[in-house]
């Protein structure tokens, strides 16, 4: 299992739009996929797990990654959060 802390730098936070980039992201991959904020637990995978996070800009996020392509996964998911969700272009 591998562990990531992140935080949400862009500007509307886990939004509809950011949510479905992230979840389409991990829906490519084969291992299994959760976040932690506000003291919940869902599934990364889930659009409306994610959404029900309500994590706005600030909001620290921890992903956790378990199985076969855990690795490119997590990286993969930190890229998308450093990058912002690809909101600022």
């Amino acid at each position: 299992m591998i562990q990531r802390d992140l935080m949400i730098t862009n500007r509307l936070g886990l939004h509809a739009r950011a949510t479905a980039r992230l979840v389409q992201l991990l829906s490519g991959y084969r291992c299994n996929a959760t976040l932690v904020a506000k003291g919940r637990e869902v599934n990364a995978k889930s659009i409306m797990g994610v959404m029900l996070l309500a994590a706005g800009p600030g909001t620290p996020v921890v992903l956790r990654v378990d199985g076969e392509d855990e690795v490119p996964a997590a990286d993969a998911v930190a890229a998308l959060f450093e990058r912002r969700f690809d909101e600022d272009s």
